[in-house]
C-alpha cells in the first residue's frame, strides 16, 4: 500500500521528468478540485514558485493545463496558454486516464495540438488519474 511519502516522491520524480528548475515560472490553466495537488505541490516545490493562474500577464517557462472532455475547444485553449510562453517552452496537457470521467480521445489532443501548431514529444501517467502529454511548437524536439 503506497504512503502519502511514497505519492510524494513519485510526484516530484515526475516533476524533476518535466525539466523544472529553481525560479521558473508556470502558468496554470483549468484548474479544478479534481487535480492532482500532489504534482501541484512538487512542482512548485521545485520551482519555488507558486504555479501562476490564468490571468497571470508575464512572460513564463511552461504552462501546466489541465483539460477534460467537455471543457471549451481544447485546440483554442492551447493556442491561448502559448501566448505567454518563452519561446520554444512546453505545455503539459494533463488529462484523466481513459476510462475515468472526462477522458480525452488520444486522437482529440493530437488533432488539436496539431491546430495550435504543437505536437507531442512525449505522454505518460501523472499521479493516480491523469495522463501528461508534453507538447512543444512543430519543429522543436525536447
Amino acid at each position: 500500500m503506497a504512503t502519502q511519502e511514497d505519492a510524494t516522491a513519485a510526484d516530484s520524480s515526475v516533476a524533476a521528468r518535466l525539466g523544472l528548475k529553481h525560479g521558473h515560472v508556470i502558468q496554470e490553466f483549468g484548474y479544478d478540485d479534481d487535480v492532482d495537488s500532489n504534482l501541484r505541490e512538487a512542482i512548485e516545490k521545485v520551482t519555488g514558485e507558486s504555479l501562476a493562474d490564468e490571468d497571470y500577464g508575464d512572460v513564463t517557462d511552461g504552462a501546466l493545463v489541465w483539460f477534460r472532455d467537455g471543457d471549451d475547444d481544447l485546440a483554442d485553449l492551447l493556442m491561448d496558454v502559448q501566448s505567454l510562453l518563452d519561446d520554444g517552452r512546453p505545455v503539459w496537457l494533463l488529462t484523466p486516464k481513459a476510462g475515468s470521467a472526462g477522458a480525452v480521445e488520444p486522437r482529440d489532443v493530437e488533432e488539436s495540438s496539431s491546430l495550435a501548431g504543437l505536437h507531442a514529444t512525449s505522454t505518460f501517467v501523472v499521479g493516480s488519474g491523469w495522463w501528461c502529454t508534453q507538447l512543444v511548437e512543430k519543429g522543436r524536439s525536447k
